[in-house]
């Protein structure tokens, strides 16, 4: 896929199982550097799995993964989360101020966030600095979701991960985050790997699209595809027919 792109991530001939059951079946492919792709499919497909692979929360049982020309193992762990940054549907928070969730991943890496560069990633995600020092419990779940974004931009990763950020929003909100992603992408030219379950929202925010279906990768292209699958399984996907 997007042959004229830098590979940001290369997946070659990778297999993951859990317990002896297949969970990825010789998956092949780029994410293109600097771009959004998102990545559809009904439940069970393999995406998160697929995701977790890309930051070194899980290994595959055989098959390569190239970060960046490089071979995942090649990476120490720190390096690799500082390169590769994840935020989930559930945007795990610790307890206290928006600040000390902020801090971390600085905290981890045993150094500390100061309070201007704070502010910068609270600007960069579109919230007022005066809720660096508010109780995390007291912001609503878009804000959230864009303190746990902010908490992924403190490492300045080359590439980011979401995995299903806008599920539990509102419309105005999903709106927010998805206009916020686009803005980190196209300021910083960060790679974006995105799973989503809304099928319009895979199709107006990736540039790029990869549908996955029982433990494998049936179509990639332009996220036009999702318009005029080739795939027979894919097309019955998309009309909400299953698999």
């Amino acid at each position: 896929m997007a042959p004229d792109y830098k590979p940001a991530v290369h997946f070659r001939n990778v297999y993951f199982s859990v317990s002896n059951q297949p969970i990825l079946n010789d998956i092949t492919g780029s994410f293109p550097e600097g771009k959004i792709t998102t990545l559809v499919g009904p439940s069970g497909a393999g995406k998160t799995t697929l995701l977790k692979l890309c930051n070194g929360l899980l290994s595959p049982d055989s098959g390569d993964i190239l970060m960046n020309g490089k071979n995942i193992d090649s990476y120490e762990p720190v390096q690799l989360r500082r390169y590769v940054g994840i935020a989930l549907q559930s945007a795990p928070m610790i307890s206290g101020s928006v600040l000390k969730n902020l801090a971390l991943p600085m905290e981890l890496q045993g150094k500390q966030l100061m309070e201007e560069e704070a502010k910068e990633l609270m600007g960069n995600v579109g919230l007022h600095e005066t809720l660096l020092h508010r109780n995390i419990k007291d912001l609503s779940g878009g804000q959230r979701q864009k303190v746990s974004i902010a908490r992924t931009l403190v490492n300045r990763p080359q590439i980011i991960l979401l995995d299903e950020i806008t599920s539990s929003l509102d419309l105005a909100s999903q709106k927010e985050i998805e206009n916020l992603i686009v803005k980190i992408n196209q300021k910083f030219n960060t790679t974006i790997i995105w799973i989503t379950h809304n099928l319009e929202q895979a199709l107006t925010i990736g540039e790029y699209t990869w549908v996955m279906m029982g433990g494998k990768v049936v179509e990639t292209g332009e996220s036009s595809l999702l318009n005029s699958p080739e795939n027979e399984k894919v097309r019955r996907f998309v009309k909400g027919e299953g698999q």
